[in-house]
């Protein structure tokens, strides 16, 4: 699944990847700071809607003014 994001430098895209990873129902995410996306696997059974949810409010903490679009 593939997301869209704003992001600013490679450290923060770096910070957003290891946040988004360790956000409760997301296997594995994948942050590419040139391309600006972000690939998020999820876990079996998870809405992916609330997990992204979740994944803005944690990327948020490391970079308040990103945004995700779906």
């Amino acid at each position: 699944m593939y997301k869209r994001q704003d992001v600013d430098c490679a450290n923060c895209a770096n910070k957003m990847e290891e946040a988004t990873r360790n956000t409760a129902g997301v296997k594995d995410a994948t942050v590419n700071f040139m391309m600006l996306k972000m690939i998020v696997e999820f876990e079996d059974g998870q809405d992916p809607k609330a997990v992204m949810k979740d994944v803005l409010k944690n990327c948020k903490k490391v970079e308040d003014d990103c945004e995700i679009y779906l």
